[in-house]
């Protein structure tokens, strides 16, 4: 019997694998999820069971668990449903927050037990405990905090003088108390302490960080949060856990160097630099001025031209204008206009959450294209229409060396023929950076809530 639950255990394993292969394109994304649920609720199913020599006994405290997952799974139904796509990635934050803060109990009650006066035994499971804990432990406060900037509640990146030299010593210090735990299991106050400095070290690492880094600090917390299960699951002997926490973990961790890479930064930088929140100041001077222009301009100008693309950001999303500017794209081809939509790897507030956007809205996989695929057709595009993106076709990342984004691979908008951005009123984006491509000469800004817009286009496409 021990046999057939290790073996459901596997095969729970082989389809989160297999889940998470699913969700790498969205043409298979949700069949994906779908498989990694139905491993998830074998996993849980079969963890009720305990192997007790030659008989199967349930776990202890049965009744406990059973509530706690039916309570568990009512709060996570109704609030995914009712979860705005604009606030998706602070619930995707607040999940993962959970995930850590999992690892990090299921570490604390092992240490607790391995401290109490009839326990001595320590050894390389004590040891993945404390590493466990502790990654769990900065995963979750972390991941909370990220939550509060996006939804926000901080508004502002929390910095003070020598900051990450504090920082180091937090985290050294909470290091040094995991060794002496694994070194003398036998003090409860060592594991409670460090849980709190753990704690305290995850809101200080988050804190300074801006709003401009979230999608990849979130990414980076993802990583942590499946590495601290899979090191619970070797203390556990678990392996569902093992097998579930590395791949995240390695997906996690693969994820974040892609995002740093997109930004053209090391990771060091995202979480040393405090870049994002900005006010907009410094760097190369604004020339020129916003020029405005009418939906009934900027129809024209659209359904005369023979090439489109669209660019989306994350004021597409906060407008809810994702099914609007489809069914105005969707006009255009109808016109023989050809319309593409580009999407830049760090847009929005998570990973993927434009294409999840815009796949919501029922755009074709086969009119998406990522950065590298569209650039170079860009300086021949007819007109390209920018909606709620800023930073990601900023020019300065090009020309300007002071600025904090500078090298960050962007959509270059800016080359081409015709601009068009519609945008609420003349804020700087999210970093806090002014962006030079709304003063160029090629470019007409279209002011407005973004579906009110997108509306009025399709209104003033059906009068051309």
């Amino acid at each position: 019997m021990d046999s057939l639950i290790q073996a459901s255990y596997f095969l729970a394993a082989l389809l989160f694998i297999l889940g998470l292969k699913k969700m790498s394109s969205p043409l298979t994304a949700r069949g994906g999820i779908i498989w990694a649920g139905w491993g998830m609720i074998l996993a849980t199913g079969i963890t009720i069971f305990l192997p007790n020599m030659d008989k199967i006994t349930l776990i202890p405290n049965l009744d406990l668990i059973l509530v706690a997952i039916a309570i568990g799974s009512v709060i996570a139904w109704v609030t995914a449903k009712r979860v705005a796509m604009t606030d998706m990635p602070q619930m995707i934050a607040l999940y993962n927050g959970m995930g850590g803060g999992s690892a990090a109990a299921i570490a604390a009650v092992e240490l607790f037990q391995a401290a109490g006066p009839e326990s001595g035994h320590g050894g390389a499971n004590l040891s993945l405990a404390v590493i466990g804990g502790l990654i769990g432990a900065i995963s979750f406060s972390g991941s909370l905090i990220a939550y509060a900037k996006l939804q926000g509640i901080i508004k502002k990146p929390g910095r003070f003088p020598m900051q990450q030299q504090v920082n180091f010593l937090v985290f050294a210090a909470a290091v040094a108390l995991g060794l002496m735990i694994v070194l003398d299991v036998h003090s409860v106050s060592l594991v409670i302490l460090m849980f709190v400095i753990a704690l305290a070290f995850g809101i200080m690492m988050t804190l300074p960080i801006g709003g401009a880094d979230m999608p990849v600090v979130i990414s980076l917390f993802n990583a942590f949060t499946g590495l601290a299960v899979g090191f619970e699951g070797y203390v556990l002997g678990n392996i569902a856990m093992m097998i579930a926490g590395t791949v995240v973990g390695a997906a996690g961790t693969l994820l974040t160097q892609l995002m740093a890479k997109a930004m053209n930064r090391p990771i060091s930088n995202v979480l040393f630099s405090s870049f994002g929140g900005g006010d907009g100041t410094g760097g190369e001077e604004v020339e020129g001025s916003m020029k405005a222009t009418d939906t009934a301009d900027a129809a024209i100008m659209m359904a005369y031209s023979e090439t489109v693309v669209i660019i989306p950001g994350y004021g597409m999303a906060v407008a809810q204008a994702q099914h609007k500017v489809w069914e105005l794209a969707d006009k255009l081809i109808d016109r023989g206009v050809r319309v593409r939509f580009a999407i830049h790897p760090v847009a929005g507030r998570m990973p993927g959450h434009m294409n999840v956007l815009l796949a919501e809205a029922g755009v074709p996989y086969d009119l998406i294209y990522d950065l590298e695929d569209i650039n170079t057709d860009l300086p021949n595009t007819d007109v390209v229409l920018v909606i709620g993106a800023n930073d990601v076709v900023n020019p300065v990342a090009r020309t300007d060396p002071s600025s904090p984004i500078y090298g960050m691979p962007i959509l270059d908008a800016d080359l081409a023929k015709n601009v068009l951005v519609i945008k609420r009123g003349q804020g700087a984006g999210f970093s806090g950076i002014e962006n030079h491509l709304f003063f160029k000469d090629n470019t007409r800004m279209v002011y407005g809530d973004g579906q009110e817009v997108a509306g009025d286009l399709i209104q003033a496409m059906k009068e051309v």
